[in-house]
């Protein structure tokens, strides 16, 4: 397969890349990312000595640059890793999420069907079921309302919605996975766990919003790149499927995970962020049964290789935050 991977350079599409890389020796990736501040082309380091592997610097929000991505390489499947992905961010400047989560999705869709019904899996969120209560609560199965708190998971729903109508409509062959929240290598530092470490090492306190006692179910990277793959495959096409680690924690239960790791921390509670959900939980039930796929990765496992990376791995991103400035936010 010749596999066009958009958002490449970012945490789970550059994971990806190098999954796609090391698994399927006869494959080739298409690798197309804007490089914004949460692309990374250093992080591609190793997937660009592979003369498998081609990199292009471009927006999927322009029709025009992914028609000639798409003209020239002639690719078989496209995996939409792109996306604005900051809550907080996306509370200060919808209008952005909007134009690259919906927009840029319908251009790769436009294009999949113009170049003969190429094959489109669409990567998507646990935030588009919106939350549940920390109490309790059945977990979201893939027939669960769509109900998004924040512009950054409305514009996830909405692509979702634009994936699913393509196929309905047209016959394109589409899948979509929705993620619970991810973590391990190249994870930009403005994320609740990299922010964690950059700050405990730096000597400084890590913000929390509220309380602290936001639930969220934590997957390791390298599970979600077998899952996606594994849909990408062999799933049906037009069906969605809910991916999950079953591994709930609350933002304090991974933060002291993080601090007992470093032998060091402090945390610095902060005023919470509008609309925050409580609690994300995803049932995994189809993927498991129908393709074979479970997540492998233990949390306490997970947590301690993330943090070790992080710590061999200095060079990587500290000049993110050096470009960025000190970042005050994360995702929790």
């Amino acid at each position: 397969m010749k596999i066009l991977v958009t958002g490449g350079a970012g945490f789970i599409g550059s994971n990806f890349v190098y999954y796609l890389l090391r698994t399927y020796p006869q494959d080739e990736v298409v690798c197309v990312d804007k490089l914004t501040y949460a692309g990374n082309f250093a992080t591609l380091e190793g997937a660009r000595r592979d003369p498998r592997f081609r990199f292009y610097r471009a927006d999927i929000a322009c029709r025009r640059a992914v028609e000639e991505i798409f003209e020239k390489e002639l690719p078989s499947a496209v995996v939409n890793f792109a996306a604005e992905s900051h809550v907080d961010r996306s509370i200060r400047s919808p209008s952005l999420f909007l134009k690259t989560n919906v927009l840029g999705t319908q251009v790769l869709l436009d294009a999949c069907r113009r170049f003969g019904g190429v094959r489109f899996h669409q990567v998507s969120t646990d935030e588009v079921y919106g939350d549940l209560p920390l109490d309790g609560g059945a977990p979201f199965t893939e027939s669960s309302p769509l109900r998004p708190s924040s512009p950054y998971a409305a514009s996830k729903a909405a692509a979702d919605l634009a994936v699913l109508a393509c196929y309905r409509t047209y016959g394109l062959p589409v899948t979509v996975t929705r993620s619970v929240n991810n973590y391990g290598r190249f994870q930009f530092p403005e994320k609740l766990i990299p922010l964690a470490i950059a700050r405990i090492l730096a000597d400084e306190p890590v913000p929390v919003y509220g309380t602290g006692e936001n639930v969220r179910d934590w997957m390791a990277a390298e599970d979600h790149c077998a899952a996606v793959d594994a849909v990408l495959r062999r799933g049906a096409p037009g069906k969605v499927y809910n991916v999950g680690a079953r591994a709930q924690r609350s933002n304090l239960q991974v933060l002291s995970a993080v601090i007992s790791l470093l032998g060091r921390g402090k945390l610095a509670f902060v005023a919470d962020r509008p609309g925050h959900d409580l609690r994300y939980a995803l049932d995994p039930s189809a993927i498991e049964r129908d393709l074979g796929w479970k997540a492998k990765t233990g949390f306490e496992e997970g947590i301690a290789a993330t943090v070790a990376w992080y710590l061999a791995n200095r060079d990587w991103w500290q000049p993110l935050l050096a470009r960025g400035g000190r970042i005050r936010r994360n995702k929790q």
